[in-house]
Formats: C-alpha cells, sequence, structure tokens
C-alpha cells in the first residue's frame, strides 16, 4: 500500500522512486516509468520451490499465506511455476495478518486432516514464527509433514530470537537469495557493527545483516552514481498546470526538470554491490541464484543453489540436480527423520478410503458388488476388486479401503465418476472406461488391460470345399518364386556337371529336359542322376534343405486348409447395419449407446443388454444383427481374456501414482495371470476365431526369404568358383595369342567347355582311345601330355618337343595309339604304317 503511493507521488513528479524491500509482483502491473525495484520480487523463487517440489516427486501442494496482498500476490505464480512440473495447489490456507493465536491454531487443525503433507508457507517473518509455534505444539512438526518456506521468511529469520525461532522450526526447507562473500562485504560487516555498538547498548554480533539491509546500501550507491553521471547541480521543479480537480495538496507538487535524465542514468548503472551484481532490466533486478536451506539445531545449513541456467545443484558436488539422483546435501526432516517423507498420509481424523463399487446384473465376472449375509457388509467380489486389492498390497503404507455401493437404476457409470469429483468416494473400483469427459473430473490410473470398443456378429460355417484349394497355403509371389528359383538350380547344377557327369550329356533337348528333371524331381527328392562334381553337391545339398523347409510348410498349412473348419461373420462393416435399418445391442449403462448415435445410428435400432446371457438370446431369436461393446465384454461372451478396465480417484489425488506404480507390479508378475485365470478362463473348443480365414493364412515370400537368400548366395558362389577355375586352366587361350579377336578366344572357350573333362576322375576308366587324322607332308602337330592335340592358336610359332610326329611322305596314312598311363606324366606312343 505504501509503494503503490509512493508510486503515484513519482508519476506526479516525475521523480524516480527507488525500493529496496517492496516484494509484492503485482507492483510490476502498474503502469509507472518512474518505479525501479532494487530488489528481486516474489515471483522470482517459485521456479526454485517448483524444482525443490519435482526433485522429490510430490505432486500435491497447500500454500498457506497470509490474507493480504503481499500473500496473494505470489499465489498465481506459484500455481503456474507448479503446473511445469505436473505439481498442483490442492488447497489453501489464509491466515489473517493479525490473527490470534486461537485464528492460527483452528487452521493448522484444518490442515491436519488433509492428506497433503507438503506445505509451502509465505508470509512474514513475525506472523511466521507464532505460526511455527503453534504448529509445533499440536505436533505438525513430526515425521511425515514437510514445510517449504519462501524468502519472505528466510531472509528475515535471524531477526527474531534466534533460539526460539530455530527450535519451533526444525526440519523445514526454505529458499533464500544467495549473497556471494566479498571482501568489500566483510569490511562493510565490521564498520557496522563498530557503529552499531556506538548507537546500542546491545552488541554487533546481535544484529544480523539482511538481504534487504545490503541492497538498501547498494541503492543509495546506484542513486550516488546516477546523479555523479547526470551533474546535476541543483534540482529544478516546474510548477504544475492548475486543474479544479485538484482538491488535495498532492496537486501542488511540482514536476521536476531532472527527472528523466536521472532515470536514465540510474538504469544505465553497472557495479559489484554488497548484496550482488547491480544491474537493472527495464528497471527491474535481474533473476539470480536462491539458496536451499535446512534448519538444524540452531544453523541454516545451506544444502543446494539453485540458478537460473542450470535448476538446482548439490551444495556439495556442484552438479546439476535430477531425480532419483543425490538432491541435495543430508536433509534432516521433521521429528530428525532421514527419510524423505511420501507428501501425503490418511487423514488423522480415523477415516478409511472410501471406495465406490457399481451394483451391476450382469458381467459379474468384473465385480460383484454382494453383502456378507452375517455382517450385513459390503464385500465385493470379481476381476477389478482382485485387482485393485492386490496394488493396495504392493504400496510401501497401509491403505484401508471402504466398500460403498453405488446402485443407480439404469446403471449409469457417468454419475459415479462424478460421485468421486463431490467427494463422496475417495475411489471408484471397477469396470469404469477411460474416456474423456470423464478425465475433465477424475484421474485414472493406468490401465491394466487393453482398450478399444468391437463389433460381435453371428458367424456362419464355410468349409473349404474349393476346387483350386491346394494353391491356397502358398501365396502368388511364393508360387513364382519358388518355380523360376527351381530353373536356377536346375541350370546352376548342369553347369557345374556338364564337362564331368554324362548324365548332363548328350543332344541339346536332352541336357535341357534332364537339368529340369534333376530340378523338380528334388521336390520329393525322386532325382536318380548321380552329381559327381564337389560344387553340385554343395549346391543341391542347400536346395534339398530349402525344398524341405518349403515341403513342410506347404504340408502343415494344406492340412489346416482342409481339416479346420472356418467360420465367416455375417457381417464385416458396421455401416452395412445403418444402410439396411438392421438391430443392434449394446450394454445397458455404458456410453456405448451415446457412441452409437453419434455414428449414425438411430435410437430405435438399439437394443439395451445387461449380461451375456442376455446379449446371447438377442442373437438366439434374431432380434439383433450385431453387437457394440468394448473388447472386455465381448472377450467375456467368447469365453477369452478380458482387455481394459481401470480404477478412478479424485482429480490430483496422491493415490493415483502410487496405485498405478503398484498395478504395473501385478500386472508384471504372475499374479496378474492368475487373476485372470480365476475369472476368465479360455474356453477354445467352444469359442471359434473369426480372424481365421483363408486368404489370412496363406504363406508368402517374407515367410522364406532367408531361405531364398542362403540358397542363391550358395549357387552364385559355386558357380563363381567353377568359373574362376575353368579360366585359370585355360588361360593359355584366353591370353597367349594376342592375333586372334576376343570373340574367337570366346567361342574356342565355349568348344572346350562344351568338351568332356578328360583330366576328371569320372572318366579315367576309358584307358585306350583311337584317333585318326591326315597329316601332309612336311608338317608336324604338338601334342598335349594328354595325348591330345594343342588348340591352333597355342600350337603356332613353337618349337616341336622330341615327342612331335616326324614328316610322313606324302600320301602316307598313320594310326596314333594313344595310352593314358596311370603315373604322374602320361607318356604318348606312336607307330607309323
Amino acid at each position: 500500500m505504501q509503494t503503490e503511493f509512493m508510486i503515484r507521488l513519482a508519476n506526479i513528479s516525475q521523480v524516480p522512486t527507488i525500493t529496496f524491500s517492496a516484494t509484492c509482483p503485482s507492483l510490476t502491473s502498474i503502469n509507472s516509468p518512474y518505479f525501479v525495484r532494487a530488489t528481486l520480487d516474489d515471483s522470482s523463487q517459485v521456479r526454485a520451490i517448483a524444482a525443490i517440489i519435482k526433485s522429490f516427486g510430490w505432486r500435491n501442494v497447500v500454500a498457506v499465506y497470509v490474507d493480504n496482498e503481499f500473500g496473494k500476490g505470489i499465489m498465481s505464480y506459484l500455481s503456474d511455476a507448479l503446473n511445469d512440473v505436473q505439481a498442483f495447489v490442492v488447497n489453501r490456507c489464509l491466515i489473517p495478518q493479525d490473527a490470534n493465536d486461537d485464528q492460527i491454531l483452528k487452521e493448522l487443525y484444518k490442515l491436519m486432516t488433509m492428506q497433503t503433507r507438503v506445505f509451502v508457507v509465505h508470509m512474514p517473518p513475525t506472523l511466521g514464527f507464532r505460526f511455527f509455534q503453534k504448529a509445533r505444539e499440536i505436533g505438525m512438526m513430526e515425521e511425515g509433514y514437510v514445510w517449504l518456506l519462501t524468502d519472505g521468511v528466510m531472509n528475515l529469520i535471524k531477526s527474531n530470537e534466534r533460539g526460539s525461532s530455530f527450535e519451533n522450526m526444525q526440519g523445514v526447507l526454505g529458499v533464500r537469495s544467495h549473497i556471494t562473500k566479498s571482501k568489500d562485504l566483510e569490511d562493510f560487516r565490521l564498520r557496522w557493527k563498530k557503529t552499531f555498538e556506538k548507537k546500542n547498548s546491545l552488541k554487533g554480533d546481535d544484529v544480523e545483516l539482511n538481504i534487504f539491509v545490503l541492497r538498501a546500501y547498494d541503492s543509495i550507491t546506484a542513486l550516488a552514481m546516477a546523479v555523479e553521471n547526470t551533474n546535476i547541480k541543483s534540482l529544478w521543479y516546474d510548477n504544475p498546470i492548475a486543474s479544479a480537480n485538484n482538491k488535495t495538496d498532492l496537486g501542488t507538487l511540482k514536476v521536476s526538470r531532472y527527472g528523466p535524465s536521472l532515470l536514465e542514468a540510474l538504469s544505465n548503472v553497472r557495479f559489484k554491490g554488497l548484496a550482488g551484481e547491480f544491474k537493472l532490466v527495464n528497471r527491474q533486478f535481474e533473476l539470480s541464484a536462491f539458496e536451499v536451506i535446512n534448519i538444524i539445531g540452531n544453523e541454516e545449513r545451506i544444502i543446494g543453489f539453485w540458478r537460473p541456467g542450470n535448476g538446482l545443484v548439490n551444495a556439495n558436488s556442484n552438479k546439476t540436480t535430477l531425480l532419483g539422483g543425490e538432491r541435495f546435501g543430508p536433509v534432516i526432516w521433521p521429528g530428525k527423520s532421514h527419510v524423505v517423507p511420501k507428501g501425503w498420509e490418511i487423514p488423522t481424523n480415523g477415516k478409511m478410503l472410501r471406495v465406490g463399487v457399481p451394483v451391476k446384473k450382469g458381467f459379474l465376472n468384473f465385480v460383484d458388488a454382494k453383502k456378507d449375509p452375517i455382517t450385513n457388509e459390503l464385500t465385493p467380489t470379481g476381476y477389478c476388486i482382485d485387482v485393485f486389492e492386490a496394488a493396495l498390497k504392493k504400496l510401501h503404507y497401509s491403505v484401508i479401503p471402504k466398500y460403498i455401493a453405488f446402485v443407480s437404476p439404469d446403471e449409469n457409470y457417468d454419475e459415479m465418476v462424478y460421485q468421486v469429483y463431490n467427494g463422496t468416494y475417495d475411489a471408484v473400483v471397477g469396470d469404469v472406461t477411460i474416456i474423456a469427459n470423464r478425465s475433465l473430473y477424475v484421474d485414472f490410473t493406468l490401465p491394466y488391460t487393453e482398450s478399444g470398443v468391437s463389433m460381435m456378429v453371428p458367424l456362419k460355417e464355410n468349409r473349404n470345399k474349393n476346387t483350386w484349394v491346394f494353391l491356397k497355403p502358398w501365396s502368388l509371389d511364393l508360387w513364382v518364386t519358388t518355380t523360376c528359383f527351381f530353373v536356377f538350380i536346375g541350370f546352376i547344377v548342369w553347369i557345374l556337371e556338364h564337362r564331368v557327369n554324362t548324365d548332363f550329356r548328350g543332344p541339346p533337348h536332352h541336357q535341357i529336359g534332364t537339368s529340369f528333371w534333376f530340378a523338380f524331381s528334388t521336390m520329393n527328392f525322386a532325382h536318380r542322376e548321380k552329381v559327381v562334381s564337389n560344387l553340385a553337391r554343395f549346391v543341391v545339398l542347400v536346395w534339398c534343405f530349402v525344398v524341405l523347409v518349403l515341403i513342410q510348410s506347404y504340408t502343415a498349412n494344406l492340412t489346416s486348409f482342409l481339416t479346420v473348419q472356418r467360420f465367416q461373420p455375417e457381417v464385416t462393416n458396421w455401416k452395412d447395419l445403418i444402410k439396411n435399418n438392421e438391430y443392434v445391442g449394446y450394454q445397458r449403462g455404458t456410453f456405448v449407446g451415446n457412441l452409437l448415435e453419434s455414428q449414425g445410428f438411430q435410437k430405435s435400432q438399439l437394443k439395451p443388454f445387461g449380461s451375456a446371457e442376455e446379449c446371447d438370446e438377442l442373437f438366439s431369436n434374431g432380434t439383433i444383427a450385431a453387437s457394440f461393446d468394448e473388447v472386455a465384454y465381448l472377450k467375456l461372451i467368447l469365453s477369452k481374456n478380458c482387455s481394459r478396465y481401470a480404477m478412478v480417484f479424485p482429480k490430483n489425488s496422491p493415490l493415483t501414482d502410487d496405485v498405478s506404480r503398484a498395478i504395473l507390479n501385478v500386472t508384471q508378475g504372475e499374479e496378474m495371470q492368475n487373476i485372470e485365470n480365476k475369472w476368465f478362463k479360455k474356453q477354445s473348443d467352444n469359442c471359434p476365431d473369426p480372424k481365421n480365414d483363408l486368404s489370412s493364412n496363406s504363406l508368402s515370400v517374407s515367410s522364406f526369404w532367408g531361405l531364398f537368400l542362403i540358397a542363391g548366395i550358395a549357387s552364385f558362389l559355386a558357380l563363381l568358383i567353377f568359373v574362376v577355375t575353368f579360366l585359370y586352366e585355360h588361360k593359355l587361350t584366353l591370353f597367349a595369342d594376342s592375333e586372334h579377336s576376343f570373340p574367337r578366344k570366346l567361342k574356342s572357350l565355349v568348344r572346350i567347355f562344351d568338351e568332356k573333362d578328360i583330366k576328371s576322375h569320372t572318366f579315367k576308366e576309358n584307358a585306350v582311345h583311337n584317333v585318326s587324322s591326315p597329316i601332309t607332308q612336311g608338317s608336324s602337330t604338338p601334342l598335349t601330355d594328354q595325348g591330345t592335340p594343342l588348340p591352333r592358336s597355342s600350337s603356332q610359332n613353337r618349337e616341336f618337343e622330341s615327342r612331335s610326329v616326324p614328316s610322313i611322305p606324302n600320301g602316307e596314312l598313320f594310326t596314333l595309339q594313344s595310352k593314358q598311363v596311370e603315373d604322374e606324366e602320361s607318356t604318348i606312343n606312336v607307330k607309323v604304317k
């Protein structure tokens, strides 16, 4: 209030007004060019407070503040900062500025009955010390409570009697502006002590230099520097413009000539002050670091820092703090506890957790709310109840539920969820679906089953009587690929066997037929041709394995097509139901009815049912053509495992996170499977699967591409080795004679390839070969070591060896007899007739 009055004076007189103690954020909203705040406003610390709350994993806080502008000014900023870290101000407690002890106690007792145990306190120190004194008296400074103080108390905590204030505030956390130690600060402290002792009877040690003292000194220093920079020797004022509305003395204030220039000079002042760097940005102090304080004994222990760029930093390691790591130095909590409080407790008024349970007429496997005939207490059973109670057992603290039946004639679950919102129930357990409008009022735990709305229709029998059903096990691409590979393998085997195997020689049509026959006969392993080449054996071995897998897969799938009874749904498109004006069913009380109407179904087409038996009856008598419901209920009707449902809690309830984590522990263990088996046993013999249709089971290339890849690589490697070996053996034919063209050389290689490979062991059984040839006079033809004539291209311009045929008179004939001898080097015997 004082600051607002001073701002009005500054605007009229155009004189800069400097404050070193007015921290209310709302003052910034006052449009005044002459207001200079040489301190941090209260909103600057809310990010530090939110970071502390996030680091300990708390979600809900209660704001306790003084009921005036100082207290209210920070609340909107605090709420926004907490929302940024997924935390919330769930309650607010206002303490009057002049509250007596009874009023303080009344508010403390209200806080004691709340679940939340994390309190953010923002009030002047004088009121704050009395508040904590009463909190200690009624036991609210014990283990489990969290008190987090703003700098409104922490900056001036030493201004009170140290012993009493610290004794009542053991274990609290707080934030305050960080003051960097310096030689100038220490010198000032000594001068202050001497001056104070001269003017007062107290010792200088009894009075601390708080942040406002230092910033007051820095403000005066900055003002002096600004005046020096403007060279103002005298302060002149102009008379104000007379106005009939001026009915107070404020209207007679004069206007300063030098105010604007002094304001500009003050905005440009930069220096290292006692409280830190003095720098104004838009006439405001820049955001600086905060200390995180833990009051232990008679000490204010600095356990960490918060900096605008780095966030929370451990005071010891100087490393950025992360959730789950070392947040600060060792923290001592209220009650001298070293255990981090979880931030909430069951209210101390003795109430148990009020859990609403829907009373259902059907689908009792999910939840069956029935009363004990002896105790007359509600003892619900079912899948959802078992999951909920199993999750409670996983919590590291005790939660005792009290089940309350929710009875609704039309089983309206929206109404039951709203009962959580208005406080009738603390939670609801049952087959409650997570939908958008409900999530506006309550928080849901993690779902423990899958989601979805589906359609169920009758099935018609469909046995496979198609003439071409034998083609169905494989898709078209697999048939084409397999056929191409048969041809490819036959070609590779022919290349590898043609020179060394008589089975693959003969007229061209015979060789082609043999290759095809050999390749396709591997389908049933009926090939009779003997494979003699090691490379061909390798290729055939790999291909036989591929064929074995293909045949076995084909046989298994064909057997399934021919022997398993198939079913097809009578309706596959829900739009056909609308078009044909068919009746459809939905479960009474669920959101599915409204969903169907929004999709175009008329209300007259909808037939509600309340149980699985009623749904089956509607199908049996032909009343409905299809049934729409959540997947869980439809699978229950089909005797399958259920899918998805969850429990709900009040908005921002601290139980939500804990129960969600407990549900994860349950679902990841064997306990969840036991619960599902208990309530939803499979009966696969009686429940055919409509997904099993002919087209969906055809095998494709994607199922066997790995096998085809192996066969292709094996064939390519064998072919590559054969070609390299063949070219190496006949390199003279290819490279020795440079007079012939490459096509002619290539033709010679093809002719050699088409001949038998005499060196092969398969032809060693033929001992003697008779060859007759005319020889002209004076000619001689060199022979190879095997007795065959050298090719012409390789025999020209060579000296004949001693084994060459001598000159024969013209017209003479000779018979060359060659005998292949089994030794290291063959010899040639020539007899001339």
